[in-house]
């Protein structure tokens, strides 16, 4: 089934574990392409459950429903009805000092199986990982441990391990934060960071750490300034970082932004939302829930054009071609490992 010829170009949330009836409305009336869920608006697996049915059936078609399940900090869903973790950095380095670093591939590997097996029992079916920025020492402390590695090869390998574990089972990963957030050494979600590392240098580890992850389905922008590349604003709303992601990077995929609600980004949502959309971003992604705010977005950014539709369609198919996960067995493997 493809994507509805008038699906919105946005991603949103809502503003709690139930749908509100204005919520609804706002839904049924602009018809976004997906919703990303967060803390505030999860209880416990039926909950989410019947939320995500609600918010499909608003919207009139089978919408894709994001988190950030990350493991580690970032965890949306966690005990008693989930799984919990230690930050992805942290079982990378103990996998391979006990058993080497294909041990901690497979690690990896395992331990998102269980993750996407955890949110497609709750009607989740997108998860925003897996997270190819390399590290580096200078990287803010709000990224470096949710990376993979200071080292190229490594990162790119556990990426790969993650978005496959997530496409075996029937869920989409979302790689970002492109084309590279880990020379940041300041957090986004406040402040605008500027690199001033040299081209050369961007492309032999940074970029090429998402060219090697090119054909995944489904990506994410940085908010983040490339100054030796002579940008002054964000990679999320630059005509040529976009074009760098299409065709240095070479990915195909369906990019949306991240977060617009983000203090990284200038202007009015609306403003920003734009921007995006004149850069060549095929989704806006806002996250807060807040109705006027989402409401602003909507009336600016209207439907995917069709190359966004046509690369939505392909992503949202291959949620059907999962395979049954048994938790279990999954988890009984990593813990050998870990």
């Amino acid at each position: 089934m493809g994507v509805p010829a008038a699906a919105g170009a946005f991603i949103f949330g809502c503003s709690g574990p139930v749908l509100l009836p204005h919520e609804a409305a706002f839904f049924r009336e602009t018809r976004p392409l997906g919703f990303i869920l967060f803390a505030r608006n999860l209880v416990n697996p039926d909950q989410i459950r019947r939320l995500t049915d609600d918010l499909r059936a608003a919207c009139g078609h089978d919408a894709m429903v994001l988190i950030d399940q990350e493991g580690g900090r970032v965890e949306r869903m966690g005990a008693p009805h989930w799984s919990t973790w230690m930050p992805p950095l942290d079982q990378v380095r103990r996998v391979t000092e006990m058993h080497g670093a294909e041990a901690a591939v497979r690690s990896m590997y395992l331990r998102y199986q269980v993750i996407a097996a955890e949110l497609l029992a709750s009607g989740i079916d997108v998860n925003c990982v897996p997270c190819a920025d390399v590290a580096h020492a200078e990287t803010h402390p709000v990224l470096y441990n949710r990376c993979y590695g200071e080292d190229l090869e490594i990162v790119v390998n556990i990426s790969r391990a993650v978005a496959q574990a997530h496409l075996d089972a029937g869920a989409l990963p979302v790689v970002k934060h492109m084309p590279g957030h880990g020379r940041a050494t300041l957090d986004s979600h406040l402040n605008l960071p500027r690199v001033n590392a040299h081209k050369r240098a961007l492309e032999e580890v940074d970029f090429a750490a998402f060219k090697a992850l090119s054909d995944l389905p489904l990506g994410m922008s940085a908010h983040i300034v490339f100054e030796a590349l002579g940008q002054q604003g964000p990679a999320t709303t630059s005509v040529e970082m976009i074009r760098l992601i299409r065709e240095d990077i070479g990915f195909g995929g369906l990019l949306m932004t991240d977060d617009l609600s983000m203090k990284a980004l200038s202007g009015t949502v609306a403003e920003r939302s734009q921007a995006a959309l004149a850069a060549g971003c095929d989704v806006i992604l806002h996250c807060n829930g807040e109705l006027d705010e989402m409401q602003a977005i909507a009336a600016v950014s209207g439907s995917l054009n069709d190359g966004a539709s046509q690369r939505a369609t392909s992503a949202l198919a291959l949620r059907k071609n999962g395979v049954s996960v048994d938790i279990s067995t999954t988890m009984a493997e990593l813990k050998t490992l870990l």
